[in-house]
């Protein structure tokens, strides 16, 4: 399967974080923390693991998770200690370690969407939950994108909908626990015409599948005949999360 061509990484994050930084992308980007809000403090475990472009876009401070690590793909200004700079397509993380991880658009730019995903089940522990927020291309959005009418950088990336991502997590043994989806209001930067236009939200809301402009999906990596098994808390780390160890080289 292949998929378009993204931009560099350099760039893309910066054209992202500059985008939710408007006031769509606020409205996206609360309502994707309230979803958080509403899931995290049901899951539990010791390692949580937040894969995105910005720092600053912090899903992961509802969970109860004790030790939480953020991952983006470039040194960013503010970024604290407990940030791994790595690409999304290789997750320095040993494999069934991570109690939750959380994919905040690491699909929708990726060079090979299904490589992250697999990431994600790999370092995922059998019992381990997923939370998945991606760009829903059943959406007025996607609709949007189809009529040639562009909402950079977001209508560059990739159109994976719920039922591809269901097909994928399948083949990875993760099962669909829930998908919401919000923001169904049409994409225009104005706040005044987006009120003015207020009646295509509301039918939107009212059809019976998945139409908001952002796709949320929890799931659990269900592995049979594997227990999970408390951490080595003796082995110490600069970072509390099960970094994984590079391989020895011939010379070494």
């Amino acid at each position: 399967m292949k998929f378009g061509e993204q931009l560099p990484y350099p760039q893309l994050a910066s054209a992202l974080s500059n985008w939710f930084d408007s006031p769509l992308g606020q409205e996206l980007l609360q309502a994707e923390q309230a979803f958080a809000e509403d899931v995290l403090p049901t899951l539990f475990g010791y390692h949580l693991l937040q894969v995105g472009w910005d720092h600053r876009q912090r899903l992961l401070d509802a969970s109860p998770v004790s030790h939480r690590v953020m991952l983006i793909p470039q040194m960013q200004l503010g970024a604290n200690a407990q940030t791994l700079i790595a690409r999304h397509t290789e997750l320095p993380v040993l494999s069934n370690e991570i109690d939750v991880v959380i994919l905040h658009h690491a699909l929708d730019f990726a060079e090979n969407p299904h490589q992250v995903l697999r990431e994600a089940a790999r370092v995922l522990r059998p019992g381990g939950h997923l939370l998945s927020f991606s760009f829903n291309p059943v959406s007025y959005w996607g609709a949007w994108r189809l009529c040639k009418r562009p909402v950079p950088p977001i209508s560059g990336g990739h159109s994976l909908s719920q039922r591809r991502l269901h097909d994928w997590l399948g083949l990875l043994e993760m099962t669909e626990l829930k998908t919401v989806s919000a923001c169904h209001s049409l994409p225009l930067e104005s706040d005044a015409w987006r009120r003015r236009l207020r009646m295509f939200e509301c039918c939107s809301r009212r059809l019976p599948f998945k139409t908001g402009a952002g796709l949320m999906i929890l799931a659990r990596k269900d592995v049979a005949g594997m227990t999970p098994l408390r951490p080595d808390w003796k082995q110490k780390r600069l970072l509390s999360m099960p970094v994984a160890e590079p391989k020895p080289t011939a010379r070494g």
